[in-house]
């Protein structure tokens, strides 16, 4: 659900690059997972377009800068049908309808007319054309010609 980019200020606090579009997430009291270790949200306020994020028993700039390149994930929360998870997705295989395998997701790219899937082979593919998304493996259906670009 996001990266710990860096430690900011002295006190303990890191920027988190969230892949979550649930604020909520950084409420105060949230339990995040940052591999096995438990972080505990105390404060978080969001600045531009990342978070500023405190954790319980994190107070200093040197235990925040061991945190630094963290992916944070959080328990699941039940989903809505046809919702797509950046942190799901990344890692995945991807095929065609066919079942031609095109690559494996290694980004969710933000776009303003669709996010998109950005692929080891460098392809793109809007999530517009995703017909499936399944655990390790989705399913798309891209226009003829999309990754021959």
């Amino acid at each position: 659900m996001g990266r710990i980019a860096k430690a900011f200020g002295i006190r303990g606090e890191v920027i988190v690059d969230a892949l979550s579009n649930r604020p909520g997430r950084f409420a105060a009291g949230a339990v995040l997972l940052a591999g096995s270790t438990e972080l505990v949200v105390t404060r978080a306020h969001l600045h531009g377009q990342r978070w500023i994020v405190a954790f319980s028993g994190v107070g200093t700039r040197r235990e925040a800068e061991e945190l630094r390149g963290q992916v944070l994930k959080a328990e699941a929360q039940p989903t809505k049908r046809g919702e797509l998870w950046v942190h799901e997705m990344v890692g995945s295989s991807v095929f065609d309808a066919a079942g031609a395998r095109l690559g494996e997701v290694t980004a969710v790219e933000a776009n303003p007319a669709s996010d998109l899937l950005v692929l080891d082979s460098g392809g793109l593919i809007p999530l517009t054309f995703v017909l499936e998304s399944a655990a390790g493996r989705i399913v798309v259906d891209p226009p003829p010609g999309l990754l021959e670009l």
